[in-house]
């Protein structure tokens, strides 16, 4: 009886053990994919078929395959800052950026295996041919757009800002442009990569564009010696103007002071002969009181304290105080 209890314990367990074993090869079999995924099937490494594109459940053979994973989204790259001779040799600093997809895992997986494989084939390509398109371009193409016109607000801030930016340059025609440059880098760059690494170019940008460090440096210089040059200019024609301004003020405050005086003059002349003339009407009217008067205003003008004066008796200078009767009351 207990023999056949043992045996059906050791059944059960080998029962367990068996489906432990189905249940573990069955997960070792499946695999998902997201929608955003793509795999490649790989039996001892090396690719088996053809690259798994449609999500959902797939099943591969248990311990002798294992699957590699892709992205079907795009991909960003970055690239390095560039100090690159423009076609007019200047030296500028050009740092791009792109998008790209994998769009055949398979050949992906031969020709760079991973992301980071292709980060680094992407580098050497895009790179040069940047390189190459910005070498053999002028800076003004790579700065302007095709179809920018120039407006009077450009030309104002050409002006505004000497050194830093050429009115001849702006004005002058664009024969390819930014939008154009960035289309032929985009074309060269994307030749047979698909064949050659399952690598489709989505976008190319240049991502920021810039004189190098020792270029930009001397921009700066040249703008601050132009702006100190049109500042000097602008003291020098400040002053001219102050000294203009302050001579016609003196020469108008000459003139009102000139025309103040002679109307002074002629208003005092004026004055002079309306009194005199107000002083003989008055004088008229009783001459002898006239003489009086002046006699004796005479008088208070030529005596004073000390003054001494020899005259004859019969002086006419004197015929007043002759007549004074000593006698009569002051």
């Amino acid at each position: 009886m207990n023999m056949h209890s043992d045996r059906k314990h050791i059944l059960a367990a080998g029962g367990i053990a068996v489906g432990l074993a189905l249940l573990f090869v069955l997960f070792a079999s499946l695999y998902t994919l997201d929608q955003t995924e793509q795999a490649v099937v790989l039996q001892f490494g090396k690719p088996v078929g053809n690259p798994i594109t449609t999500p959902g459940l797939h099943v591969k053979l248990p311990f002798i395959q294992e699957v590699r994973i892709f992205e079907k989204r795009l991909l960003a790259w970055d690239g390095d800052p560039n100090q690159i001779p423009t076609r007019g040799r200047e030296f500028i600093s050009i740092d791009t950026t792109a998008r790209w997809r994998i769009v055949n895992a398979l050949q992906f997986l031969k020709s760079v295996r991973d992301e980071t494989g292709a980060q680094s084939r992407l580098d050497d390509i895009i790179d040069s041919v940047v390189r190459d398109m910005v070498s053999s371009t002028e800076l003004i193409e790579i700065v302007r757009s095709g179809d920018w016109a120039v407006s009077n607000k450009d030309l104002e801030r050409a002006e505004a800002l000497p050194g830093a930016m050429d009115e001849d340059a702006l004005v002058k025609e664009v024969e390819v442009g930014r939008n154009q440059l960035i289309r032929r880098i985009m074309e060269e760059a994307s030749k047979d990569m698909p064949a050659k690494y399952g690598i489709e170019l989505a976008d190319v940008r240049i991502k920021r564009l810039n004189y190098i460090t020792s270029v930009r440096k001397q921009v700066f210089n040249r703008m601050i010696s132009e702006r100190q040059r049109i500042a000097e200019q602008f003291r020098s024609e400040g002053q001219g103007e102050a000294s203009r301004i302050r001579g016609e003020t003196s020469r108008q405050l000459a003139e009102i002071r000139s025309e103040a005086r002679r109307e002074a003059e002629v208003i005092q002349g004026q004055a002079d002969a309306e009194a005199t003339r107000i002083y003989n009407d008055a004088f008229q009217q009783d001459p002898e009181f006239y003489a009086f008067s002046r006699t004796l205003e005479s008088y208070a003008a030529v005596f004073g304290q000390g003054t001494t004066l020899v005259l004859d008796l019969e002086s006419d200078f004197l015929q007043y105080l002759q007549d004074i009767d000593p006698d009569a009351a002051p």
